[in-house]
């Protein structure tokens, strides 16, 4: 489980003892700024394992993995336009380039987890020790052949982070709804935020899709949260609805979702600039990727930021990522390996 350092809260406990509309907008606008920040951090490392397992090619051979990490990054990408229009309508201004992570590191946003995020070709430890923890819920629910994680409850998950903002929001009220509808993005489960309903409504989004419910793993679509489709991953078995258990779900038949190693490309975990040589081939296809990956941020940004038919352009270019990635996993650099991209901002 992610642990987030209490003094985050600090802002938005201040605010609202102040009742102060001026303060609880600016304690506002920073608190989604870092859930910007902490939203845009996930998709590299799920994209990263999520290409190793070369989707599209004659040679995959983890079709169901693949499928459930491919619903999960589209849900951080809707999350991350959810948390950009709520800043927006509040009066602030998201900022993507800005929340560019590097890899291997912690999440942003104040975490103090010692989980320690890195571009990883997949495995079932991956899926366990970081992605389930991750988006693992303040208390996850244990399903029959399910075994609870040992790490400790924290003070301060990232499920409480948005309950405290979406609270700050509805104390505030309607008055500090200062920015320009012109900036809403449609996209997905992102919808237009205009108020306190359909903010409030946004954060349950995000957080439902990620964690669950505290009652059921499923969302009101009937499509599992990510936290349990990591663990259906690494349980290797589905998580379905069972009427004779007491939770309504079991874990089951074992290896109904089998995982096979030979499937995982062998990329270079946690790839940098020197990892390949100056003028080699995968230093250029790096470099091609990163340029793309630069287009797809600045994109973002101006499409979050007043002009959202960018937004278009940065999910053409993202598509381009896809072939960028593979065609650089291509390229053998020695020793059983493979080069992988290295997600680099470039100026």
């Amino acid at each position: 489980m992610i642990h987030l350092k209490p003094e985050l809260m600090q802002p938005l406990r201040e605010a609202a003892a102040q009742n102060d509309p001026q303060q609880m907008q600016s304690a506002i606008q920073d608190s989604l700024q870092k859930a910007i920040a902490l939203e845009f951090a996930t998709i590299p490392t799920y994209l990263y394992a999520y290409w190793s397992l070369q989707p599209g090619t004659p040679s995959q051979k983890n079709p169901t993995q693949l499928n459930l990490i491919h619903s999960i990054v589209l849900q951080e990408m809707f999350h991350l336009a959810i948390a950009s229009n709520i800043l927006n309508a509040v009066g602030g201004s998201p900022k993507i380039v800005g929340a560019v992570p590097t890899y291997p590191g912690p999440l942003p946003g104040g975490v103090e987890s010692g989980v320690i995020v890195p571009l990883s070709p997949f495995s079932l430890d991956l899926v366990k020790n970081v992605f389930m923890v991750i988006e693992e819920p303040e208390d996850p629910i244990n399903f029959p052949t399910t075994s609870a994680l040992t790490t400790p409850i924290p003070t301060l998950t990232i499920g409480m982070f948005y309950d405290a903002i979406s609270k700050l929001i509805g104390q505030a009220g309607q008055g500090i709804f200062t920015g320009s509808q012109d900036r809403q993005v449609v996209m997905g489960d992102a919808k237009k935020i205009t108020d306190v309903a359909s903010a409030q409504a946004g954060i349950e989004t995000i957080v439902t899709q990620g964690e669950g419910t505290t009652k059921s793993p499923d969302t009101e679509g009937g499509e599992l949260s990510h936290f349990y489709k990591f663990e259906e991953i690494s349980k290797q078995a589905t998580l379905k609805k069972d009427p004779n258990e007491p939770l309504g779900f079991s874990f089951g038949p074992p290896l109904s979702i089998r995982f096979d190693a030979t499937g995982v490309h062998p990329v270079i975990t946690n790839p940098t600039a020197s990892s390949y040589a100056p003028g080699s081939e995968a230093n250029d296809k790096n470099t091609t990727f990163n340029q793309d990956f630069t287009s797809m941020v600045k994109h973002l940004q101006t499409g979050f930021t007043g002009s959202p038919h960018d937004i278009g352009i940065a999910i053409g270019t993202m598509r381009k990522l896809t072939r960028d990635a593979r065609a650089l996993m291509a390229i053998s650099i020695g020793n059983g390996q493979y080069a992988g991209p290295t997600f680099t901002y470039l100026p």
